[in-house]
C-alpha cells in the first residue's frame, strides 16, 4: 500500500509539475471575439453612398460590432453630425471605434475632427495615406507632423494612428520609409494599423515587421491577396486568397496586436455586401 501511495501521489506531483509547463510551451488557439472584429467601411463604398442607414444596418445583421469609418465627400458621419451618427449606429448594437480621417497635414481640421470623434467615443483617428513626397527627408518630415497630430489627439483623451500601403515598404536610400516613420515618431503618441495585403504586396513578410516593431501595431486590415496574371494582383474575400492570416494574426496578438479590421477593395464575382458577410464568418471562424 505505501508503494501504492508513493507511485501515486509521485504522479500526481508530476502532473501538477508539467501540466503548466505543456501549457505555456504552445499556443492554445481560440475564435476571436467578436467585438473584436470590425469592418472598415470602405469596402461598401458604392451601398455607403446610396444610402449609408440600409447599408449599417446589414453590417449589423451579419454580427459586426465595430466598424471604421473614412472621410468623404459627406465627412466622417455621412452627412448626420457625430451624436445623429452615434444614436443610429447605437440603435444597431454597432460602434464606431476608428475612422481614417482626412488631410492631418490641416491640424485645425485634424484637432476638430478630434474634438468630434472624442465626443462619442472614437479610440482612433487614422491617416489613410501619405504618398506624394516618397523620399527620406519627406518622411520625416511626415513624422514630424504625426507627433503632433498624436499629440492633438491624446489632448482629446483619443489615439492616432498611421495605415500603410505598399511604397512605405520599400527600400529607398538603404531604408524603409515605415522604419523612417516607427523610428521618429513617439510611441506614446502616435500607433500604426498595419494593412497586411499591402506587406504582402510589397514583398514583404508581417511577421518579421512585427517582431521589428513590437506594440506599435496595435490595430490591423485582414485583406487578401489573390495574385493575377503578367504579375499583377488584387484583394479578394477572405480564405480565396493567400495570406495565412491564422499564422499571422495569432503571431500579432502576440506582439500588441488588438484589433482586426476587415477591408477588400476588389470584387469578383460577388457583391460588396456579399464579401463583407463572408468576410465575417471567415474571421469569426478562425482560431489564434
Amino acid at each position: 500500500m505505501k508503494r501504492r501511495e508513493f507511485v501515486l501521489k509521485s504522479s500526481l506531483l508530476t502532473s501538477t509539475i508539467l501540466a503548466p509547463m505543456s501549457i505555456s510551451s504552445c499556443t492554445l488557439n481560440s475564435a476571436i471575439e467578436s467585438n473584436k472584429i470590425g469592418i472598415q467601411l470602405y469596402s461598401l463604398r458604392d451601398e455607403m453612398v446610396k444610402d449609408p442607414k440600409e447599408t449599417l444596418a446589414n453590417v449589423a445583421s451579419f454580427g459586426y460590432k465595430y466598424v471604421e469609418g473614412y472621410e468623404g465627400d459627406q465627412g466622417l458621419f455621412w452627412g448626420m453630425t457625430n451624436l445623429e451618427f452615434k444614436d443610429y449606429l447605437d440603435s444597431l448594437g454597432l460602434k464606431m471605434i476608428s475612422s481614417h480621417c482626412g488631410n492631418t497635414n490641416d491640424l485645425s481640421s485634424f484637432k476638430s475632427n478630434c474634438a468630434q470623434a472624442s465626443e462619442i467615443g472614437i479610440e482612433y483617428l487614422i491617416c489613410p495615406w501619405a504618398g506624394e513626397d516618397l523620399s527620406v527627408e519627406g518622411f520625416k518630415s511626415l513624422a514630424e507632423t504625426f507627433n503632433k497630430c498624436g499629440q492633438i489627439a491624446k489632448d482629446h483623451g483619443i489615439k492616432f494612428a498611421y495605415h500603410n500601403h505598399a511604397y512605405s515598404f520599400k527600400e529607398i536610400e538603404g531604408v524603409f520609409l515605415q522604419d523612417i516613420l516607427m523610428n521618429n515618431t513617439d510611441k506614446e503618441l502616435v500607433d500604426f494599423e498595419m494593412d497586411i495585403y499591402w506587406v504582402v504586396a510589397a514583398g514583404q513578410d508581417p511577421i518579421e515587421w512585427f517582431d521589428k516593431h513590437p506594440g506599435r501595431f496595435t490595430y490591423c486590415h485582414v485583406k487578401d491577396y489573390m495574385s493575377l496574371p503578367e504579375n499583377k494582383y488584387e484583394s479578394c474575400t477572405l480564405g480565396r486568397g493567400s495570406i495565412d492570416f491564422p499564422k499571422i494574426l495569432a503571431y500579432g496578438k502576440q506582439k500588441g496586436l488588438e484589433n482586426f479590421i476587415v477591408e477588400q477593395e476588389a470584387y469578383t464575382g460577388t457583391s460588396q455586401l456579399e464579401s463583407a458577410k463572408d468576410n465575417f464568418q471567415y474571421m469569426s471562424s478562425l482560431k489564434i
